[in-house]
């Protein structure tokens, strides 16, 4: 299991079992990030009775350190994680309120014979857990758990149901049956003695409370505090470019804590199309005089690198920028750079996608029995400001609506506890239009009446549908096709990946502000743009949201010029989901306003990771099911 984490941590290894008792074995890999020649693990307390294994960074280790010294601990490393075994001396389960960063642990007490799982309130790090027998499997990575040979490789139908709908498994559930996550914010304890589970939540992101005051300093203000923290770092530290705000506020914040000593890296597609960010991106860094490295992708790379991409991301993503996020992190480790930081989260917090504050406003008018007509629901469609992309979209959705998978009432159908949400996202409408319908028979009867909306049914009454709908799409998007996608991929390249905008004592500070006076009407990041003004250039404030977004034409059609022919008698088809006829229509040119090349997309992400998952399954000696 510890060989197949091997890219998580190219530093070496640790191990460490209970003793004769034969109850616990845990095993890491380390990436080397703080204290290089002293921080191995397992780490221990002063006697030896508390041991732990942790994936992350505990960016206030600093702070808590000084405390905890003067309370008399005694600490033989440098390393961050070891104020983790300190802090469950003093404190014990309610330590974790005391951490500021990213994480997954392990911990054992044998004094108590009590096992601690933990993940960090927002999900950056993963925890897969596999249970059977009296057993409990985990590890950061599905390829682990498999590797272990004990997990059947089995599809769970329901969750290939909500990919060709999503794009992704909403947590905790999983692609494979019986694997699942422990949720963001959870605690996990197994009391070995009476094998005895318990898993409780420790923190919940709407229990935020309501803040008042002048957002746009809070939040800069919040902004410098946490930039002192992460970028610790004992190696060199790197930032992911591009042109927009996200990636830019964070640039300027590192650049200014630690002037000379932060990379900027970008990347850019052959032919130059209107996606290439690269020299926007690069003006901001000769302007904040870090150095800048780009790498251009081509369709050709991108095509050949589809089947080790779809195993490095561990599981079925249907992202087709994913492949820029991999090269990132290759070109920063390659530069020399382990730690990146990066500015995901900034459009979910920040109310930057048009479809979510359609949501909020969609779900407002249901809770009060309304719905809007026909050109109100049209005029919603355009977001706030009109670009190229806007008319092109626009230009699709006509289409769509000729094709019958567009539905502007989405609400006029569903159940009266379920909120407006992901249904208005395009990929999951056209999922919704094309998914049953390249199903076999048997796959439909195994599925029944089961909904892929069940994520959003949430019981009345929906006081605040944006506090609602701004939970959801942490716990969904950002987190899965965000988080998820993003650590995978850059721990696929030994490179750790650090987030800023989702540190959640600003997204408590959101949440709280939200609380107070909210903000969803405004236009698109207005508040992150009035706290970064100064901060960085206007251009840059001013510039029309392009988002992280290759040239997917092109590059689906590389895609289905190689690989499209993979479905036809593959995996999908001999497990019994896509049916043989739907998997040769799906090979057939599609218009590029329908729904099939979107669905055409997903199940070649799918049928690439079962394939690659199958053959890790077969060397692991794990059952096999179907194919």
């Amino acid at each position: 299991m510890n060989v197949r984490m091997v890219h998580r941590g190219p530093d070496g290894a640790g191990e460490f079992s209970d003793g004769d008792s034969g109850h616990l074995f845990m095993a890491m890999r380390r990436l080397s990030i703080i204290d290089l020649h002293g921080g191995w693990q397992p780490l221990h307390n002063e006697a030896h009775t508390v041991s732990l294994l942790v994936n992350g960074e505990i960016y206030n280790f600093v702070e808590l350190r000084r405390e905890l010294e003067a309370a008399g601990h005694r600490f033989r490393t440098r390393s961050d994680g070891e104020t983790l075994v300190h802090l469950y001396e003093d404190h014990r389960l309610d330590f974790v309120h005391k951490l500021r960063g990213m994480f997954a642990f392990a911990l054992w007490d044998a004094t108590r014979r009590l096992l601690v799982l933990g993940r960090d309130r927002m999900g950056e790090k993963p925890l897969y857990l596999f249970e059977s027998d009296n057993t409990i499997l985990f590890a950061s990575e599905l390829k682990a758990l498999v590797a272990s040979g004990r997990v059947p490789f089995t599809l769970d139908p329901a969750a290939v149901h909500e990919y060709l709908h999503y794009g992704w498994v909403p947590e905790p559930r999983t692609i494979l049956k019986g694997v699942r996550k422990l949720p963001p914010g959870y605690l996990l304890t197994v009391d070995v003695a009476n094998w005895a589970i318990e898993e409780r939540p420790y923190w919940r992101l709407l229990d935020a409370p309501p803040v008042e005051g002048d957002a746009e300093a809070l939040i800069r203000s919040e902004l410098e505090t946490l930039a002192e923290q992460i970028i610790r770092s004992d190696v060199p530290v790197g930032v992911a470019l591009s042109g927009g705000i996200d990636s830019s506020v964070i640039a300027a914040l590192a650049a200014k804590k630690c002037p000379g000593a932060i990379q900027a890296f970008s990347v850019g597609y052959s032919g130059t199309p209107h996606q290439d960010e690269r020299r926007v991106a690069g003006a901001l860094a000769k302007q904040l005089r870090i150095p800048f490295h780009e790498i251009e992708i081509s369709v050709r790379e991108m095509v050949d690198g589809f089947p080790a991409l779809n195993l490095a991301r561990d599981e079925p993503i249907a992202d087709i920028a994913g492949h820029c996020y991999h090269a990132l992190s290759r070109n920063a480790r390659l530069h020399g750079c382990p730690v990146l930081l990066q500015g995901q989260g900034g459009d979910e917090l920040f109310w930057g996608y048009t479809w979510v504050v359609r949501a909020v406003e969609s779900t407002t008018l249901r809770m009060r029995g309304e719905a809007p007509d026909f050109f109100q629901a049209l005029r919603a469609e355009l977001p706030r400001g009109v670009s190229l992309i806007d008319i092109r979209r626009f230009l699709s959705l006509g289409a769509g609506l000729v094709a019958g998978w567009k539905h502007l009432r989405p609400w006029t159908s569903a159940p009266s506890d379920q909120l407006v949400f992901y249904d208005l996202n395009d990929s999951y409408q056209m999922g919704a239009f094309g998914a049953t319908k390249t199903y076999t028979r048997r796959f439909r009867d195994e599925l029944g009446d089961y909904s892929a909306a069940r994520l959003f049914n949430i019981p009345r009454p929906w006081d605040r549908p944006d506090l609602l709908i701004f939970d959801l799409l942490a716990k969904s998007y950002l987190l899965q096709n965000g988080l998820g996608q993003g650590d995978r991929l850059s721990m696929a390249n030994s490179v750790e990946a650090r987030l800023p905008l989702v540190d959640y004592r600003l997204v408590e500070l959101v949440v709280g502000l939200q609380k107070w006076r909210p903000s969803f009407r405004l236009p698109e990041k207005a508040v992150l743009k009035a706290a970064a003004r100064g901060l960085v250039p206007e251009a840059i404030l001013n510039r029309q949201k392009r988002g992280f977004n290759p040239p997917g034409a092109a590059w689906l059609a590389g895609l289905k010029a190689k690989h499209a022919r993979s479905l036809v008698g593959g995996y999908m088809v001999s497990s019994r989901v896509l049916s043989a006829e739907a998997a040769q229509f799906l090979c057939h040119p599609h218009s590029r306003f329908g729904a099939w090349n979107d669905l055409t997309f997903k199940y070649l992400v799918l049928e690439s990771w079962c394939r690659g998952f199958r053959e890790l399954a077969i060397e692991s000696g794990a059952p096999v099911a179907g194919g």
